[in-house]
Parts: structure tokens; C-alpha cells; sequence
């Protein structure tokens, strides 16, 4: 299947001007032939949230789609699969306890890896979505920060489908003030934001987004 790729990034781009956020492709529906002409259309950051489905598909790529490729975790993670996810990808987003923080860091110590994270922010208050709360991601950062083998780039969540404009400005506006004060209170730096979907981009650009998870709007 023959997708319009490049069109589509252009199109995005000029969306979110003058705003600059990473775009990661999201392939998680998508085999790695889309993923290869994804590549070839510029772009080097992908986003999967299956993990053993992934870890196949990314074993077919060529060579150098997997050297110059940044591959991103961005689904639930369960614990029986932060090996397999950590030996896989370069970044996780979806880091939604200590629990699981505690058995990445672990899981590094041993295969001697520092493994890149975001923290995920449930601060719709969603209870079908994991995630810290706000009180939560407050009280815990500390004791995530002190884990070994863990680097911690910043923040992520995922809006609630149906949201209007103003409710996702004001998700995203908090996120990005909880992002603020971890830095204040901590003096730990969190360059990164992840928010934003196929829906909700240009919003989420506008209100700091460093990180867009697109699909859809991409392989159409």
C-alpha cells in the first residue's frame, strides 16, 4: 500500500508553524514497509505500543532504517515485557508508576543500559488511562530520580478523545506547569513534553509540546 507520506508531513509542518515539536510516527497499526517509506520521507523517530508485535517488526527493518532510527514506547506497559521493551526501544513514554520505574531501572542495572523515560501524567483524571496524578508525580519524582540506570526526559499524557479546544489547552497548559515545577523543586531539567495526537496537534504545539505521537494524519 502506497501511503501519501511526505504530502502529509509537509502539511503538518505547515500546521504547527512556528513551532518546531519533534514529530514521532506512529506505526503501531502499520507494517515495517510503511515504516521504511516513512524513513525515506524524512522522518526518524517512530512510535509502537505493542511490544512483542513491535520487536518483530522492527527485527525486519534494513540495517540502516534501525541504525538512524529513534524507536519510542508508547503504549501501557506491562512488567513482564520491560525486558523485551527495554532491549528494543530507545525511549519509553509511558513510565506510570514508581513500580514500573523501579523494574526498568532494575532491568538496566542488569544488561548495563540507561534507558530514556517520560513520565506519564494522567492529569484528566481518566480512570480507563494509567498514569500519576499530579499529587502523585509530585510525591513520587524524588524517589524516581534517585533510581540507577534511568534517565528521566520529561513529561507525557494522552488527552481524552472528544475534548474540546478549551479542555486541551488547559490539559496541556497543566502538564506543562507540572513540568515547571518538578524543575523548580528539584533543579532536575525536563526538556521534553510528549502530548499530542492525530486530533489535538496543533493544540498541543501551541501550548509547549516537544514530542507529537502522530498516525492516522500521517498514513492517510
Amino acid at each position: 500500500m502506497q501511503y501519501r507520506i511526505k504530502e502529509n508531513l509537509r502539511q503538518i509542518q505547515e500546521e504547527i508553524v512556528p513551532y518546531k515539536p519533534n514529530i514521532i510516527a506512529v506505526t503501531k497499526y502499520f507494517d515495517s514497509g510503511a515504516i521504511v517509506e516513512a524513513y525515506d520521507a524524512g522522518i526518524r523517530d517512530f512510535g509502537e505500543s505493542r511490544v512483542i508485535e513491535a520487536s518483530a517488526k522492527i527485527d525486519l527493518l534494513p540495517e540502516n532504517v534501525r541504525k538512524n532510527s529513534v524507536f519510542h514506547f508508547i503504549g501501557h506497559l506491562q512488567g513482564n515485557k520491560v525486558r523485551k521493551a527495554v532491549e528494543k526501544f530507545d525511549i519509553i513514554h509511558s513510565v506510570d508508576s514508581f513500580k514500573l520505574a523501579s523494574r526498568i531501572s532494575d532491568v538496566c542495572s542488569q544488561i548495563r543500559k540507561t534507558q530514556n523515560v517520560l513520565l506519564q501524567l494522567n492529569n484528566a483524571g481518566e480512570v480507563q488511562k494509567s498514569g500519576f496524578s499530579t499529587g502523585e508525580l509530585l510525591g513520587e519524582f524524588e524517589r524516581i530520580v534517585e533510581l540507577p540506570n534511568i534517565k528521566i526526559l520529561g513529561l507525557m499524557n494522552m488527552a481524552p478523545l472528544g475534548a474540546d479546544e478549551k479542555e486541551l489547552r488547559e490539559l496541556f497548559h497543566g502538564i506543562r506547569g507540572v513540568k515547571d515545577e518538578l524543575e523548580r523543586r528539584y533543579g532536575y531539567k525536563l526538556p521534553e513534553l510528549s502530548m499530542g495526537m492525530s486530533q489535538d496537534y496543533v493544540i498541543a504545539a501551541q501550548e509547549g509540546s516537544t514530542m507529537l505521537r502522530i498516525g492516522r494524519k500521517l498514513f492517510s
